[in-house]
């Protein structure tokens, strides 16, 4: 295992330990405030459109044990918000062109297993 680490949050007094891509080291660190400081980093400001995102997210993770990947997101987003959500488009002006990893970061899950 690599043991590099990105530099970590301090949120509320707390240091919150990341991996080199700055994915949590222990996702029980997760919280919303972790996410609001872990999207600044990608200089990313969380609106509610983001918050359904990440809440999907974690949602999927809990029933599945993994992290879902990019078309994984567009479909669960389309069965559970609708056809204009359920695009790429819209979560890539959400969270960046790598939204899958981004989006899975900020909502304090692991790396997708196919992401780069």
């Amino acid at each position: 295992m690599d043991d590099s680490t990105a530099s970590p949050v301090l949120v509320d007094d707390k240091t919150v330990a990341l991996d080199a891509e700055g994915y949590l080291r222990d996702l029980a660190d997760w919280s919303e405030p972790v996410a609001e400081a872990l999207a600044r980093q990608q200089e990313i400001t969380l609106k509610p459109a983001h918050w359904e995102i990440l809440h999907l997210l974690r949602g999927f993770h809990r029933r599945h044990q993994m992290s879902p990947a990019s078309r994984a997101i567009v479909s669960l987003a389309r069965r559970k918000l609708g056809p204009e959500k359920g695009r790429s488009i819209h979560l890539m002006r959400l969270f960046g062109g790598s939204f899958a990893k981004t989006a899975n970061r900020i909502a304090g899950l692991p790396k997708p297993d196919n992401c780069l």
